[in-house]
């Protein structure tokens, strides 16, 4: 069975003068539709680094991300992002909507980029789905902390992506909204997604269905991919 995405021997690197530091070394691993991943690890591990070059956002130095079978790296920005809109669904804690405009036209918003147009009754049944389809015409301004959560979460996977990527998602939300947006992953991947979730938080990586450990910038011994 193809994983929905992997990466083999990422390498990452980054220059400050003549220091060099090694964010990623070597890291080889697979994710199956359908499964929840935690990706845990103190603080400068290599975490969102990781993240990062499995949406595309960032191109290792070495080594192979491929998702949905199509290979991501060593391609144009242009080809990486065509991939990423199509394939991948982004959740981070910064909020993935854009400020001026509102619940159901961030929606749109993403739809036209991936060159789809699901129209009006696919986005109301997303906001739906999250609970949160009286908002779709407020501004992220407006909403509260669990309602964003839920809008970015309806925002990720407008375009019905087979990965999701999620940076400490519930870095900021209260344990209810908190609870609700674990809840939502969850239903993500019982749907066949493949889920990836960068976090601290012992609770979301226990929730997870396995759990991959990095520390300085590979994955822990002992720790199977």
């Amino acid at each position: 069975m193809t994983a929905t995405v992997e990466c083999e021997s990422v390498y990452r690197f980054f220059h400050a003068g003549d220091d060099e530091t090694l964010a990623l070394r070597g890291v080889t691993m697979a994710v199956q539709g359908g499964e929840t991943v935690a990706v845990t690890g103190p603080s400068g591990s290599g975490k969102s680094t990781l993240l990062a070059c499995l949406a595309g956002l960032d191109e290792p130095d070495g080594g192979t991300v491929r998702v949905a079978g199509e290979r991501l790296t060593r391609r144009t920005e242009e080809e990486r992002a065509r991939i990423r809109s199509s394939r991948i669904g982004m959740l981070f804690q910064s909020v993935n909507l854009v400020g001026h405009l509102d619940v159901d036209a961030n929606l749109a918003l993403v739809q036209r980029l991936a060159g789809r147009n699901g129209g009006a009754e696919l986005r109301t049944g997303i906001l739906e789905r999250v609970g949160i389809a009286d908002r779709a015409s407020a501004r992220p301004s407006q909403l509260s902390g669990g309602e964003l959560a839920r809008a970015g979460f309806a925002v990720a996977i407008v375009n019905d992506p087979p990965l999701l990527l999620c940076d400490e998602p519930t870095g900021e939300l209260d344990e209810q909204s908190a609870a609700g947006l674990l809840d939502l992953l969850s239903e993500r991947a019982e749907g066949g997604g493949a889920v990836i979730v960068v976090t601290h938080n012992p609770g979301v990586a226990d929730s997870a269905d396995r759990v991959i450990r990095l520390r300085d910038g590979a994955i822990d011994a002992g720790n199977a991919p």
